[in-house]
């Protein structure tokens, strides 16, 4: 392996390139339709949980970008600083967080990491015990929409800070 190569795994590698694909530009459609399937699973959802989740699956995945985007979007929210540096670590940390976000953010970890895993049932059903059915539906499109977007993101390379909106 040369010094220019880079392991998939290796975050310490050298840092990718400045310039590639712009996704919005390229792919309208489909830009479009993921903005379409994020605003409708946030519909119902309260705001800040919407951010918890979001900026939880973006840890996860390790999307600067998209990190940098939700945590600056849940302050504008209402959410505490306090609550934003507690969310890396909420298992050690549940008394931060209510059992419903707890419930969320267990399940945001098992479908973000779903390949080690799967959703296990204990995960499932305490999202169940306090998400009514669409909610549920929503709060799963959401992460399932978070991580199409940390993807995005990170496969061309978007740089924490320069958010468009």
């Amino acid at each position: 392996m040369t010094t220019t190569e880079i392991k998939p795994n290796d975050r310490t590698a050298t840092p990718a390139p400045t310039a590639r694909l712009n996704f919005a530009k390229a792919a309208p459609k489909v830009f479009r339709a993921v903005i379409g399937l994020d605003v409708a699973a946030r519909k119902g959802l309260d705001p800040r949980l919407v951010e918890l989740v979001q900026i939880r699956s973006s840890h996860l995945n390790h999307c600067a970008y998209c990190l940098h985007m939700h945590t600056t979007d849940a302050r504008k929210a209402g959410e505490s600083e306090e609550r934003l540096h507690m969310v890396a670590v909420w298992q050690e940390a549940p008394h931060f967080f209510t059992e419903r976000e707890q419930a969320a953010l267990a399940l945001t970890d098992a479908v973000t990491r779903i390949a080690d895993a799967g959703v296990p049932d204990a995960v499932y059903a305490r999202a169940a015990a306090h998400f009514a059915e669409q909610e549920l539906a929503g709060l799963l499109a959401l992460i399932l929409t978070i991580n199409t977007w940390n993807r995005i993101a990170l496969a061309t390379a978007k740089r924490a800070g320069t958010d468009e909106r």
